[in-house]
């Protein structure tokens, strides 16, 4: 049961992305809503540790779930990246020191009753040991089900890399390569083509299943585009964000 309202941590950094509070004083970029918290405030558990939820900070993807100790805490805050403790070596570890596959901190967040943490930040490459880039990629089964689908959360990041990967290795065979290898014109007709497909289906009265088969062909050579012009698709989640930002201030 939530006692209190959550708040930020006190950051030796903010998001660079958030530009609201550009050219505002650090306890006013805050705001009233974000009640500063401190390590003292937090509730480790009988073994010190505390659980840690990390979670991409631009699209809000579930990354990983590790623990921490206080001395992990404050690590992950005056160094900007990651830093946890293994219950099973019991020992510290930093995410990344082996594999590269760091993730640079954002925010972090103490949740209503101060015993869970919120890690925003930035991954690079995969957050999973496996090769995922998410830890969670099983579908726990209730039952008879379809547990082959994956999860939709962070599925445009998962074309992007595939598109990445396309780019860089250019397959016999691969209809990306190929759109690439056309040029990007060919690939800026393709967009147009598929927006008046959209158009067509939407005004054409053929339901929303097909409005959404075209809109899904419309984002997949957006996203085609990107790559051929090497855009990330975080730049075009920044500037929507920007947007929205904007339009929260001047709504209040």
């Amino acid at each position: 049961m939530c006692r209190r309202g959550a708040g930020r941590l006190d950051l030796p950094l903010r998001n660079p992305y958030d530009r609201r509070s550009e050219g505002l004083p650090e306890r006013a970029r805050r705001g009233s809503a974000e009640r500063g918290v401190t390590l003292d405030e937090l509730r480790f558990d009988a073994q010190g540790l505390i659980a840690a939820v990390v979670q991409e900070a631009d699209t809000g993807e579930l990354l990983m779930v590790a623990w921490m100790d206080r001395a992990a805490v404050e690590a992950t805050l005056s160094s900007g990246l990651t830093h946890f403790w293994s219950r099973s070596r019991g020992k510290p570890w930093t995410k990344g020191e082996t594999s590269g596959h760091v993730q640079h901190v954002q925010s972090v967040f103490a949740d209503c009753d101060g015993d869970t943490l919120l890690v925003q930040v930035h991954q690079e490459g995969v957050a999973c040991h496996t090769g995922q880039r998410s830890c969670f990629f099983t579908t726990l089964k209730a039952g008879a089900g379809d547990d082959s689908r994956p999860a939709p959360t962070g599925m445009l990041e998962r074309l992007e890399r595939t598109i990445e990967e396309r780019k860089a290795k250019r397959p016999a065979g691969s209809y990306v390569a190929g759109l690439l290898a056309s040029g990007e014109a060919h690939v800026c007709r393709k967009i147009g083509e598929e927006a008046t497909e959209v158009i067509t289906a939407a005004l054409g009265g053929e339901g929303d299943r097909r409005v959404t088969e075209e809109v899904a062909d419309l984002w997949f050579h957006t996203l085609v585009l990107l790559g051929a012009r090497g855009i990330p698709l975080r730049d075009v989640l920044k500037e929507l964000a920007r947007r929205h930002a904007g339009r929260a201030t001047t709504d209040r």
